[in-house]
């Protein structure tokens, strides 16, 4: 060790000027300090990763809150020390072990973001340089003999260490060495870190060794008073006792009394249910036996915490005003009638019987139709706390119903963090993504997830952690998917499904008036008038650069416009002109945007010989699939490319099998089959194509390249196909139906088993179409193909 400890003070050892840092909790590393490091953070074990590849050299800073999972530079005591990785072990956990020893302090200049990981531009500080006259020599004698004092007093530290530090001449160094083994608070260890000067340093330490020899002096004395008045009955009540006196001798000897008081208290007034009220007056017991300082203690003052932490009892009133309800969906939603019924009517109801049940409604469609924003506006309608959780991506059950107690760092599951959070036990819940939740061997958190939204159970939740019941019967539960196939299904049992499928052209035209550009203005700083973006200009930006189903999309390239614009009046110093203001026309915006990113399809205009146009269901909302069909010479094969699911091949090979079935029907007897090959592909191969809704589209397809007669351009259709040349109904037509209306067209063939769920859209949806329902493959034939 003496060994590695000279080689590292030796001048010629140069360290790079930028560093991966390593973020410390609750540790100080000092200059010449050999010390073991668990790393479990994604960041820091990048910085040691990148350490391990060159020098070895890493930066030790401290965090200033050991809680902070991210920190930022101001975050981080700016005074630290460069370090060397001697050794590094991988634990089966992912987490890492090393070892690391001081090399000299440094300061940092500057930090990245901490992507992946990080890094510091350091500058090296350096020791006053002294003269070592009879003063400093007698300071160091005076730090050396109190030190020797505190280990003949009982401070523990490693035999051959006296030894070392003795023969250790210079101030500065003696100084480093001797503050790796005092029980110093964090503050003060940065506080001698931050000394440069070595003298001042040797006599805060020297006042420190005081302090700790009196404490060492009155506990040896505390004892030997103790042993001479008690018997080994005694045990427990003496260490009590000696505990209460060196507190006493400190100044403290009231807190751990008074804390205990304090819980006393906070039971008395805190309406618990019976179980939660005996396990925390037994855990209260538990902690007055125990050592104040004690690891075991901490683990119960923490539980403690948590149950009081918690809203027991505390209701926010809700606001059943049910037109002013529908007022604050209405500014802050436009359209969605669905949604806003369905909460108008909670309303309506809670009003006549106050102690029902929170709904769970989960809110179905494609990303960026305003489901998360919905819930928050839920939220303020009913005059309630929002908390929102995103669960796409979890696997461990725990994450929902919490670590039991026996675990190392136990916390409480997500669920009992929103409710501490919100500080009520009636809030607007809102879980994102509940079908991307996953499951592996540590359990399925679908199934934690029943118990708490379950309306029949949840009045008695237990939360592994908590080990008691919390009542969540009065939380409203609102979840959010993109699809429900993934979702399990006794999980999507409990809920009441509310499809959200996007939105037409002119209710996008609405939003962006209504929301996107007064919000855009505000966060890109445009005074009010100064900017105005015309319903033509936005009309264009979602015909010729977006058709997605949502809007998220359409605000970015609305922020994306507004900074061109702000950039060109700042170029011509116009912006802080009140006399000048800029209107965005329809003509103006390829400008700003640049050229049309979607254009007419060539497809939807003329009327082709095999090609056929179907409407598809996705989990981004409705789209347009255009399958083409080719005859050629071969030996009878049927050839489907394009990346198509089982489903599609099958209703393929169901399409050709009638088509063959009925030759004599549609003129195909003298077909040579057996002398031809048909080659179906659907464009987009990279894309995976599957589902029950393109039978009727492929039939149309086959027969015009087997007949040679042109496919009506204006026609799409969606439907499954039977051998018997039966049309079954299809899922998802509302999605299916937007898609139709953004690629302009006109007519739209649908099963007649989903006539009744068509009608029930909304008629702004069917504007400008018409549908023509069909029992019967013919009726298509009919309806899409050029006599």
């Amino acid at each position: 060790m003496e060994k590695q400890l000279e080689n590292f003070t030796e001048p010629e050892i140069n360290t790079p000027d930028i560093l991966p840092v390593l973020p410390l909790r609750d540790v100080v590393v000092f200059p010449y300090f050999l010390i073991p490091l668990s790393v479990g953070r994604p960041a820091s074990i990048e910085a040691v990763n990148a350490a391990l590849e060159g020098q070895r050299f890493i930066f030790l800073a401290t965090q200033k809150n050991p809680e902070i999972e991210e920190p930022t530079i101001d975050q981080l005591y700016p005074i630290g020390t460069v370090a060397v990785i001697i050794k590094m072990l991988k634990m089966p956990d992912g987490t890492l072990r090393i070892l690391v020893q001081g090399i000299h302090r440094a300061k940092i200049k500057s930090l990245n973001d901490g992507k992946p990981y990080y890094k510091a531009a350091i500058e090296r500080v350096n020791d006053k340089v002294i003269e070592k006259d009879v003063r400093v020599e007698a300071l160091m004698r005076t730090v050396l003999e109190q030190f020797e004092k505190a280990v003949k007093l009982g401070k523990t530290v490693p035999p051959e260490f006296l030894s070392l530090i003795a023969t250790i001449e210079e101030p500065g160094k003696l100084s480093d060495f001797i503050t790796n083994h005092l029980n110093l608070k964090i503050e003060e260890q940065i506080e001698l870190l931050e000394e440069t000067n070595p003298i001042k340093r040797l006599e805060k330490i020297n006042n420190y060794l005081a302090k700790e020899i009196a404490v060492l002096e009155l506990q040896q004395k505390i004892t030997l008073e103790a042993k001479d008045e008690i018997d080994k009955s005694q045990r427990e009540y003496f260490l009590r006792q000696q505990l209460k006196a060196i507190l006493h001798e400190l100044g403290e000897s009231e807190d751990f009394e008074q804390e205990l008081e304090e819980y006393r208290e906070k039971l008395k007034k805190t309406p618990l249910n019976e179980e939660a009220r005996k396990e925390a007056e037994k855990q209260i017991k538990r902690l007055a036996r125990m050592h104040g300082d004690s690891a075991e203690a901490s683990v119960v003052r923490t539980y403690l915490d948590w149950l009081f932490d918690l809203p027991w009892g505390k209701f926010t009133e809700d606001n059943l005003d049910i037109l002013k309800a529908k007022k604050i969906l209405d500014k802050e939603h436009y359209g969605l009638k669905e949604v806003k019924e369905r909460i108008l009517e909670y309303l309506a109801v809670r009003k006549i019987k106050k102690d029902m049940k929170g709904p769970i409604l989960c809110f179905v469609g494609p990303p960026g139709v305003g489901k998360t924003s919905l819930g928050r506006s839920i939220a303020n309608a009913l005059n309630r706390k929002f908390i929102r959780m995103s669960i796409g991506g979890v696997k461990d059950e725990a994450e929902i119903r919490g670590h039991r107690r026996t675990y190392v760092g136990a916390m409480p599951g997500r669920i009992i963090q929103g409710i501490k959070q919100a500080g009520t036990m009636n809030p607007v819940f809102m879980l994102d993504e509940v079908d991307k939740i996953g499951a592996d061997f540590r359990g399925d958190p679908s199934n934690a997830l029943l118990e708490a939204l379950d309306p029949e159970q949840n009045n008695s939740f237990r939360d592994h952690y908590l080990g008691v019941p919390f009542d969540l019967s009065g939380v409203m539960f609102i979840t959010t998917a993109n699809q429900l196939d993934t979702i399990q299904p006794a999980f999507l049992d409990r809920m009441e499904v509310i499809h959200i499928p996007g939105y037409t052209l002119e209710e996008k035209v609405e939003i962006a008036k209504r929301h996107l550009i007064p919000k855009q203005m505000k966060e890109n700083g445009v005074p009010k008038g100064k900017i105005k973006i015309t319903s033509g200009a936005i009309k264009k930006i979602v015909e010729g650069y977006t058709r997605e189903a949502g809007v998220r999309n359409l605000e970015r390239l609305i922020n994306k416009l507004i900074r061109k614009i702000i950039f060109k009046m700042v170029e011509n110093n116009e912006f802080d002109n009140p006399e000048i203001k800029y209107a965005v026309k329809a003509k103006d915006v390829k400008e700003f945007l640049g050229a049309e990113k979607i254009l007419e399809d060539r497809r939807l205009k003329e009327n082709r010989i095999g090609v056929a146009t179907g409407l598809a269901w996705t989990p981004f909302g409705g789209d347009i699939l255009f399958i083409e069909t080719s005859v050629m010479r071969g030996n009878g094969r049927l050839i489907l490319t394009g990346q198509l699911g089982d489903v599609m091949k099958e209703s393929a090979q169901a399409a050709l099998s009638y088509l063959r079935a009925n030759e004599k029907k549609y003129g195909l007897e003298e077909f040579p089959f057996d002398k031809k090959d048909i080659h179906i592909h659907v464009p987009a191969g990279a894309i995976p194509k599957d589902g029950p809704s393109a039978g009727i589209t492929l039939a149309t397809s086959l027969l015009s390249a087997l007949t040679e007669r042109e496919v009506k351009a204006s026609v799409a259709m969606t439907g499954e196909i039977t051998l018997r040349g039966d049309v079954l109904a299809v899922g998802g037509l509302k999605e299916k139906i937007l898609a139709a209306k953004r690629a302009g067209i006109v007519d739209i063939i649908a099963p007649k088993e989903n006539r009744n769920e068509i009608e029930e859209i909304e008629p702004q949806y069917l504007e400008g179409l018409k549908i023509h329902y069909v029992k019967n493959v013919d009726e298509v034939f009919k309806l899409a193909l050029v006599k």
